[in-house]
């Protein structure tokens, strides 16, 4: 047995064992990296996600292969929410207080909205347009917009309590309500936009703009109110407040609307 001796054999065997174990350990690297950046980004478009939907639609979008992109109609309930009087409220005062009004006026609309399964269409300003029923429909979509719109009325008037310990001047937040069909689908090219367009869309408007004329908090259409009527989750509770008006001609539909009034809360 010559110590000087090497045995190719065996260290050919072990280079092989070692490129092996090489090769698999850098798969198996690679692999782990490519899982975790596609988790990171699952985890971005659910963060996106949520910036829009209530957490249990993310949860439906997430397990759903169903395109949003893909165009559709379906009945939906809208909510038009806005700040009556804003731009003179805005006048003279300094931007950090105005933009601290509508910061806390949308985080308090924003949270009811989740909370009642709603969807955030979008921020106008010092107002926000949410739908009820998108992107799937459920059998408590008026219902969910009708309590979202109350809950919305009690929340505006804490922060006018508020405002009134403060010293400052209380903020009128005003509602339109309706239900009817729109038109679903993405629209733009790079940066996408989940569209609801339809009469709905522009009477629910129009509705909320009613407000102004009676001195209300809330104006929903009698297919909003009734269509909640039929749900089963629906109570008594969710009616006692409104009063019934007579019917009155919306620009951009053919028939005169059936109106359901709410005063605001006094705080």
């Amino acid at each position: 047995i010559d110590p000087a001796s090497i045995g190719f054999g065996g260290r050919l065997q072990e280079i092989t064992v070692f490129l092996i174990v090489a090769m698999t350990l850098a798969l198996a690297a690679r692999r782990a990296n490519a899982l975790l950046i596609s988790h990171a980004g699952i985890e971005r478009e659910r963060t996106n996600l949520a910036r829009y939907f209530s957490p249990n639609i993310v949860a439906q979008l997430s397990r759903n292969d169903e395109p949003l992109k893909q165009v559709r109609t379906q009945n939906v309930a809208v909510l038009f929410a806005d700040i009556v009087d804003f731009t003179a409220y805005a006048d003279g005062r300094s931007p950090i207080e105005v933009i601290g009004t509508l910061r806390l006026f949308h985080e308090r609309m924003e949270r009811e909205v989740f909370r009642h399964d709603g969807t955030l269409d979008k921020y106008l300003g010092d107002g926000l347009m949410a739908t009820f029923g998108t992107p799937f429909t459920s059998d408590s979509d008026a219902g969910n917009e009708l309590r979202c719109a109350q809950a919305m009325n009690r929340s505006s008037s804490e922060i006018n309590g508020q405002r009134k310990n403060r010293g400052e001047p209380p903020i009128r937040v005003s509602l339109g309500l309706h239900y009817g069909e729109v038109v679903l689908g993405d629209i733009g090219l790079n940066r996408l936009e989940f569209a609801v367009i339809g009469t709905a869309v522009n009477a629910a408007s129009r509705l909320e703009n009613l407000t102004r004329e009676f001195g209300c908090a809330l104006v929903a259409s009698d297919d909003l109110v009734q269509r909640a009527r039929t749900e089963t989750d629906s109570s008594n509770a969710d009616f006692t407040l409104l009063v019934k008006k007579p019917p009155r001609t919306i620009r951009g539909l053919e028939q005169p609307v059936g109106i359901w009034t709410r005063d605001y809360v006094v705080s």
